[in-house]
């Protein structure tokens, strides 16, 4: 007698093992896609007999590091903890889980999944990554290969940008005072003038700039004919325009750095210029050489002639005499001898100084350079000091309320590229540090900067006490109820505001605690 088709085979009772994903994408426009990887995880988890108990997603975020990596940074978290109820991670193939440029580090944070007691799986790629020679093998070359595939897209980037420029087109950047950016479509013609922080959304889409306001066009010829005709020095230029109430096209006061850019910045006579430094790969930004520049000449209208701007360069290129570092520090000592003290708008007021960034990109800092002349900045090496102090009172709050939010069982985690606490993978937190200064009055007055980009859920400001020592306070708010309070806080600002004062942080671990459905009655 044969088996009866109709019985289940004992393996069909077989419980499924709990595992968690992890699934990242760069752009919207890569070929595999969150969506994509999460499909093909769920087939191989069918196949394998996995339960996908947990997802930890990165959308939108680069494999080159680790930094502003959330999901990552809380999928390593909740195994080390020991909060993990699954043994395996299943992940779409290597460079889903890093295209780090050292292979090692991605080979860190898997080491740190194994002695967790987690393994990490590759559903796509041919090889079983069980710990065998063969798959550690070929597990570091897909790693090398990934990291090579971003050096090699790194580079296409870079030579389609200079091909583009040099077809006259804008490539990023701010279009500075009296030009404005002109969106074309892709047989060029003209679609619309891109505002501040608004960029083009079509790849066929280009970019050209094109005049501006009238009144700006006004204030930069104006700055070329003082400098050229008036000869005005480019100091008295910022000083002249401050005192008109002008300002710069980032609605900030004019300096002698600012009028420099306006006067050495070629794209006012239509000249497109583009990669006179780099920053490939998230590494340190580099200053490249003349010849690596990408250029196309006549590419924009001209809102300068051209023969005002030369002679301009003439001008600035006679009196830009390069000094030696020791007479940079002479003449910062005979400015030190006359004015009796130094400051960062002293150094930028005196004609026979170089501007005080100068000071700091030879020396290292003004701090550095004002001890090789033998000046101590009382108040600012105090601020400075006190600074460096909140800064580590701030990073140890951070740190003890991650701990107590563990503890609460919620889950959290800190973003060290947006500069975030994000509670639950749901609520963004921002915390900053409110120092104490007193009014000409001698009222205490606490400043909170609540300007941010992109803007958090919650802002917690710890408001010092005037010795800046020790905390007084915590103003936790929305960020809606306290985005007008760019001007600082009084001892008293009224039910709105202060109603949000507490005495700890207790309210932000009461969020993040989680209470069974039970419960919730």
């Amino acid at each position: 007698m044969g088996k009866d088709a109709s019985v289940p085979k004992a393996s069909a009772f077989k419980p499924k093992t709990r595992a968690a994903q992890y699934v990242r994408m760069s752009t919207d426009l890569q070929t595999y896609s969150i969506a994509n990887q999460k499909d093909a995880i769920d087939a191989y988890a069918e196949i394998m007999g996995y339960d996908i108990v947990a997802t930890y997603e990165d959308a939108g975020k680069s494999g080159l590091r680790i930094g502003g990596r959330v999901g990552l940074q809380r999928l390593l978290a909740d195994i080390e903890t020991g909060r993990a109820d699954f043994k395996t991670v299943i992940v779409y193939d290597v460079s889903r889980w890093g295209r780090f440029q050292n292979i090692d580090e991605s080979a860190s944070y898997e080491y740190r999944c194994q002695i967790a007691g987690v393994r990490i799986e590759y559903c796509a790629e041919q090889f079983v990554n069980d710990g065998s020679i063969g798959s550690d093998v070929l597990k570091a070359i897909k790693r090398s290969m990934a990291a090579e595939q971003s050096r090699m897209l790194s580079q296409k980037v870079f030579i389609g940008q200079c091909r583009l420029v040099r077809m006259g087109f804008w490539q990023g950047g701010i279009p500075g005072l009296g030009l404005r950016r002109l969106l074309l479509d892709k047989a060029g013609q003209p679609k619309a003038i891109l505002a501040h922080h608004e960029y083009k959304c079509l790849q066929t889409d280009r970019v050209i700039l094109v005049p501006g306001p009238p009144e700006e066009i006004a204030v930069v010829r104006s700055i070329f004919n003082q400098f050229v005709k008036g000869r005005k020095t480019q100091l008295e230029i910022a000083r002249l325009l401050n005192n008109r109430g002008t300002v710069t096209d980032l609605s900030k006061a004019w300096t002698r750095e600012s009028v420099h850019h306006i006067i050495t910045c070629e794209k006012y006579i239509g000249h497109n210029v583009w990669g006179r430094g780099s920053c490939k790969l998230s590494r340190t930004r580099i200053s490249n050489p003349p010849s690596q520049w990408a250029r196309k000449d006549d590419a924009f209208e001209a809102i300068v002639e051209k023969k005002l701007f030369n002679r301009a360069q003439a001008l600035v290129k006679s009196q830009s005499v390069l000094m030696s570092k020791e007479q940079m520090l002479t003449a910062l000592s005979k400015l030190l001898e006359r004015r009796g003290k130094l400051s960062r708008a002293i150094i930028d007021a005196a004609p026979e100084c170089p501007p005080a960034d100068r000071y700091n990109k030879r020396f290292g800092g003004l701090l550095g350079t004002y001890r090789m002349i033998g000046y101590v900045p009382r108040r600012e090496v105090a601020f400075f000091d006190a600074n460096k102090r909140l800064r580590a009172m701030r990073a140890s709050m951070i740190n003890g309320l991650l701990a107590a939010i563990d503890n609460a069982g919620g889950q959290a985690v800190y973003d060290s590229e947006e500069n975030l606490v994000i509670i639950n993978g749901e609520v963004t937190i921002a915390m900053a540090m409110a120092r104490c200064h007193a009014t000409a009055y001698g009222y205490p007055r606490w400043v909170t900067g609540v300007e941010r980009k992109p803007a958090p859920d919650i802002c917690v400001f710890i408001r010092m006490n005037p010795d800046n020592e020790t905390v007084k306070d915590y103003l936790i708010a929305p960020t809606t109820e306290v985005k007008y309070l760019e001007e600082g806080m009084a001892a008293n600002n009224g039910t709105r505001v202060d109603a949000f004062l507490f005495a700890s942080l207790g309210p932000l671990v009461a969020l993040a605690e989680r209470a069974a459905v039970g419960e919730l009655r």
